[in-house]
């Protein structure tokens, strides 16, 4: 049986065989001697996207009291759900959306505590996901940016939908007319300042 350990746009984490392409983490939120996450879905507000292979290191999931392994189909979806890249195993990255961020938001070169910071406000309502509501047509926004509309998440890509599941994406057809935005706004405005999100697509 697949562990609980991929996440949704929207922040939930679920139990599916699909496989991710980026792992991260929230801290700890998982029992080792179980495999099974606890009540808490964050134990962190350094919420991190990480990449599955470094440096020949390989972890056993959730085998241990360290850091829960979390996984995300992409990028994109790591940022929908409110995660930023990892400074250690993604350096170049984190310093490239750390530089989008500071000049979409108005920081001059933030210390990624106060990042975590805005986006804690940004990512959750309660234990709910926040949703946002948008200024500008869906299809206007950023590559990378996540909305949301009838249930379903659906990320932009050259002024295209895009109908995200677990197994990746399939075309839509729809105008998004109604849909709220799922990225946290602070992270639409890196993409808009050029932040090569990664997509896969």
């Amino acid at each position: 049986m697949p562990l609980q350990n991929r996440v949704s746009p929207f922040g939930e984490i679920v139990a599916t065989a699909h496989r991710g392409r980026f792992t991260g983490n929230r801290g700890i939120i998982h029992d080792p001697a179980t495999k099974t996450l606890l009540n808490r879905r964050w134990s962190s507000k350094a919420w991190i996207t990480c990449v599955c292979e470094f440096r020949g290191r390989r972890r056993s999931v959730m085998s241990q009291r360290s850091w829960t392994e979390l996984f995300f189909l992409d990028e994109a979806t790591s940022f929908a759900a409110g995660h930023r890249p990892c400074f250690y195993c993604r350096r170049d990255d984190a310093t490239a959306f750390r530089d989008a961020w500071a000049k979409g938001n108005g920081y001059a070169k933030p210390f990624a505590t106060e990042m975590d910071a805005v986006l804690h406000g940004e990512r959750l309502d309660g234990r709910e996901k926040r949703l946002h509501p948008l200024s500008i047509a869906a299809l206007k926004l950023p590559n990378g940016a996540m909305v949301t509309s009838g249930g379903e998440s659906y990320v932009i890509a050259n002024n295209e939908a895009w109908r995200w599941s677990f197994a990746g994406y399939s075309r839509a057809s729809t105008s998004l007319a109604d849909a709220s935005l799922l990225t946290p706004p602070s992270i639409v405005n890196a993409l808009r300042e050029g932040y090569p999100v990664q997509i896969g697509l």
